[in-house]
């Protein structure tokens, strides 16, 4: 149930960091993948990784907030493939500081780039796994979206307020999707030193570790299992989905 030969997947993002996490899990289970991101370079260098594994990999130069750019992305993955079965939408942005002196055009970036650009993927990906009545796509949330953080922790509300919004249209996506075959669920991580996060985290006073039940930060396979399990048939009966991988964090009173 959770092989994924023949199938083609889509990772925005997935370059570095969780995105290139995802990327290699989906490889070793026997997808083609197809990576989109701003900074071709890594992107290329992932797919040669995966390629050494004997996996079919592409990369496209890719901003997610572009509809031409995405439709590119879609029209090419097609016609090397023929399907797309999985999209991540793994791509994000943060800006970090205090709310009071947050910039307008820092709050629109962030919410464009991880909000509109999910959306804009999706919505074009949905089109074609309409046709083929099956499809997966999963969105990467996180913990910072199910509530208020302390500004001691994270001072990021452009952030968490984009994945808060990510987990809600998760939700009414998939209850939209559903009927054409398609299942869309998101993972909500915890705290991985990822690009985004690894200057905050080192810089924190926050006893985030301290905090974690599981005493430690995700690592780079933490989030393989659950993407594979999203991405294949063994998840065809869930809908709306928040997958939530935190070392515990979440499930403290």
């Amino acid at each position: 149930m959770f092989d994924l030969t023949n199938k083609t997947a889509i990772i925005t993002g997935g370059g570095r960091g969780l995105g290139k996490q995802i990327a290699m899990a989906l490889g070793e289970a026997g997808a083609n993948i197809v990576i989109a991101s701003r900074n071709l370079p890594v992107c290329k260098e992932v797919c040669e990784d995966l390629q050494s594994m004997g996996v079919n990999a592409v990369a496209f130069e890719c901003d997610i907030t572009d509809v031409s750019a995405i439709d590119h992305v879609v029209q090419e993955t097609v016609a090397q493939f023929g399907t797309i079965d999985i999209l991540v939408n793994n791509s994000g942005t943060s800006w970090s500081g205090p709310l009071l002196d947050l910039p307008k055009d820092k709050w629109e970036k962030v919410l464009n780039v991880n909000v509109t650009g999910t959306f804009l993927f999706s919505q074009a990906v949905a089109k074609i796994m309409k046709q083929q009545n099956s499809g997966k796509i999963i969105n990467i949330a996180s913990v910072t979206g199910l509530g208020g953080t302390s500004p001691e922790l994270l001072d990021t509300i452009a952030y968490n307020t984009s994945k808060g919004a990510i987990i809600t249209m998760t939700k009414d996506l998939g209850v939209k999707l559903a009927r054409y075959g398609i299942q869309v669920n998101a993972i909500a991580p915890g705290f991985f030193p990822t690009k985004i996060t690894k200057k905050i985290l080192e810089k924190s006073n926050y006893d985030i570790l301290g905090k974690t039940p599981a005493g430690r930060y995700g690592d780079e396979d933490d989030l393989k299992g659950a993407a594979v399990f999203l991405a294949s048939q063994a998840s065809d009966y869930m809908v709306g989905h928040i997958l939530i991988i935190d070392g515990g964090i979440s499930a403290l009173v």
